[in-house]
């Protein structure tokens, strides 16, 4: 029956300061929003796709939270300069400052983890065509590929 989730919310602290990164640094289209309310709407993945909602609450209310946007394969490839160039610090899964993102072999999925002005943690994550190796735990995308080539 389920087939997806729809949409998600966020409590922030300043939705002005949320309505930039979210709009102007990430790029998500704004579908609504309603400032008397405190809140601001955002299509994910195209019009009528999915949709995050900000909420503009004390301090006190906003506990940090955590999800992953969906991003391709290809743009993966490119996230880390893109995000940093928008003056976003990065960070891999085991925030070891490697430079290195890692792979989840279980899925198998490559990510990187950043965070939003209220210090929610967000992740851009790209599924691999590869199969998964649940064995090899969480391994640098390098070291990855590597094994991939030797395989094919």
């Amino acid at each position: 029956m389920i087939t997806g989730i729809f949409e998600t919310h966020l409590n922030v602290t300043d939705l002005e300061r949320s309505h930039h990164f979210y709009e102007t640094v990430l790029g998500l289209p704004h579908a609504y929003g309603q400032k008397e309310r405190g809140n601001s709407f955002y299509w994910i993945g195209g019009k009528g796709n999915a949709m995050l909602g900000l909420w503009q609450k004390e301090p006190s209310e906003v506990q940090r939270q955590h999800f992953a946007f969906h991003v391709s394969l290809e743009d993966m490839k490119h996230a880390v300069a893109h995000l940093e160039n928008k003056g976003i610090k990065t960070q891999n899964f085991l925030n070891d400052d490697i430079g290195e993102l890692y792979v989840f072999g279980w899925m198998p999925a490559v990510s990187v983890y950043f965070n939003d002005p209220d210090g929610h943690l967000l992740e851009f994550i790209a599924m691999l065509p590869d199969e998964a190796k649940p064995e090899l735990g969480m391994v640098p995308w390098s070291q990855w590929e590597e094994m991939q080539e030797k395989t094919v």
